[in-house]
């Protein structure tokens, strides 16, 4: 399994890159759709900045902080948005994604109706993107067993 680093380096700077890599990676969600980028760019960024957790402090207490349950509902949550405001525009009359329809319920004009659909499905892309990183990442290192046997399975 993934053990703790001793580099007082490598952990100092991964303290101080970190937040900074979560940041970037809730920008480049929050402006994909004015900006190259958006909810998969923004996603691998942020599962990228879970990975150098892992790297930095050791996949044991990484998994106490983001274990398989709660990153499975993520990646749940997130299909759930992105479906759930394609489902909404079907029940407001309009194509699935039509963000147009919107409008009557958030009563901001179409423009930004439209911006704030979009914004919406870039924020369950990159919820659903993350989650399935580090999952891909977490069963890669512990050889796809679950959290609660890789006590039993230690070196």
């Amino acid at each position: 399994m993934t053990e703790q680093s001793d580099d007082v380096i490598v952990k100092t700077l991964s303290r101080m890159l970190i937040p900074f890599m979560q940041i970037y990676a809730l920008y480049v969600i929050a402006h994909g759709h004015y900006s190259p980028g958006g909810g998969f760019q923004g996603g691998v960024i942020l599962g990228a900045s879970m990975i150098l957790l892992v790297i930095t402090y050791g996949l044991d207490n990484t998994l106490r902080r983001m274990t398989e349950r709660l990153n499975t509902m993520m990646c749940s949550a997130g299909v759930l948005i992105y479906a759930g405001i394609g489902a909404l525009c079907l029940i407001l009359g309009g194509n699935y994604l039509d963000y147009a329809e919107l409008d009557q319920i958030l009563g901001v004009g179409i423009a930004q109706a439209r911006s704030l659909g979009i914004l919406g499905v870039e924020v369950g892309v990159g919820v659903t993107v993350m989650a399935g990183m580090i999952s891909i990442f977490f069963d890669i290192s512990t050889g796809g067993l679950p959290s609660e046997k890789i006590e039993e399975f230690k070196d």
